[in-house]
């Protein structure tokens, strides 16, 4: 069934009548006073995140002593962030303030090509990050004619590019079919797992086509960073000193940890049968890769990088030094 200028509608089986809506259930059954907590902690969380990625933006392009492929690569990391928590959390912020849970077919299906592409990007984006410091360590004095600025510029583009694609893909994928089996999402957010049950039919060919995707989208990039970091690890146990490996184990840590971080929520919401699935675990783990990620980022990966904590507080005093003089 096809709703007016094609889009799809959604049966409501309560009266037979089609629904150009779907209900976000998310954190409606918590009490007004948990409601207003969980505002009040979404809300700092996500002008932290806002906050320090917006920072490293900021000081890894308009930085020089930054000039390096890590930091550009760090850079759109940050922008990836951005653009992910304010797809799904300003939304959520709304309807934690609001009785009024409702969001229409369009807003559904943008939500939802926005996270396929951000998400998948990021994915990307994150198995070059590790080429890129395989390169940096086990090639140090090829380093610069390898990842020159164009081929950083090609890699970012690559993965921005698959996500644009793959994106268009798992639309069509998730909203294919029409849904006659309610319009309640028990979630914060669209995701296509749980929009995909609600079409009409059986859901198990979507399914498993987002499982084929995520096979590819997630264990190929995967796969990329476990083959750089098993020759970083030969390498540095092979030839460096203490301290050197002190420092480099400090760097891959750094990265492993944010990528830990994504693809295990990512792979537990996408990749695991739905009957293993529920509310009260769906929630936690759409949570972590919407907002815990993005915000952890820049701590996790940048905060303990010494020349990145220097541009920070030169960002920081030209800041007050222009605050200072404008009063």
């Amino acid at each position: 069934m096809l709703a007016e200028q094609g889009r799809p509608q959604a049966v409501d089986p309560r009266n037979g009548s089609t629904a150009t809506d779907f209900i976000l259930v998310g954190f409606e059954q918590s009490s007004p006073s948990t409601q207003a907590l969980l505002f009040a902690l979404f809300l700092a969380l996500y002008s932290l995140a806002m906050a320090m990625n917006g920072l490293i933006i900021f000081i890894t392009w308009t930085d020089p002593r930054l000039s390096s492929p890590m930091y550009f690569f760090l850079g759109h990391l940050s922008f990836l962030d951005v653009c992910f928590i304010t797809t799904t959390i300003p939304q959520m912020l709304v309807h934690l303030l609001v009785k009024n849970h409702t969001v229409s077919f369009a807003s559904c299906m943008t939500q939802m090509y926005l996270v396929f592409c951000v998400g998948v990007a990021e994915c990307i984006l994150l198995a070059f990050m590790a080429y890129d410091r395989y390169v940096a360590i086990c090639h140090p004095l090829s380093y610069a004619l390898i990842m020159s600025q164009q081929v950083c510029v090609r890699l970012v583009g690559t993965a921005w590019s698959f996500g644009l694609i793959n994106g268009i893909f798992l639309e069509y994928i998730s909203f294919r079919n029409p849904f006659c089996k309610g319009n309640h999402i028990e979630n914060f957010f669209c995701e296509a797992p749980i929009v995909i049950a609600l079409a009409c039919g059986d859901p198990l060919l979507s399914m498993k086509a987002i499982f084929a995707d995520a096979i590819v989208v997630l264990l190929s990039p995967m796969v990329l960073i476990v083959i750089s970091y098993g020759r970083i690890l030969s390498s540095i146990l092979g030839r460096a000193s203490s301290s050197g490996r002190g420092k480099t184990f400090s760097t891959c840590a750094s990265h492993l940890t944010v990528v830990i971080l994504l693809y295990t929520s990512a792979m537990f919401s996408y990749m695991n049968p739905r009957s293993t699935h529920g509310p009260d675990k769906d929630k936690p783990f759409s949570l972590l890769y919407t907002i815990v990620t993005p915000m952890c980022n820049p701590i996790i990966y940048s905060f303990r990088n010494k020349e990145m904590k220097g541009a920070m507080v030169r960002a920081l005093g030209r800041a007050g030094l222009a605050h200072a003089e404008s009063v």
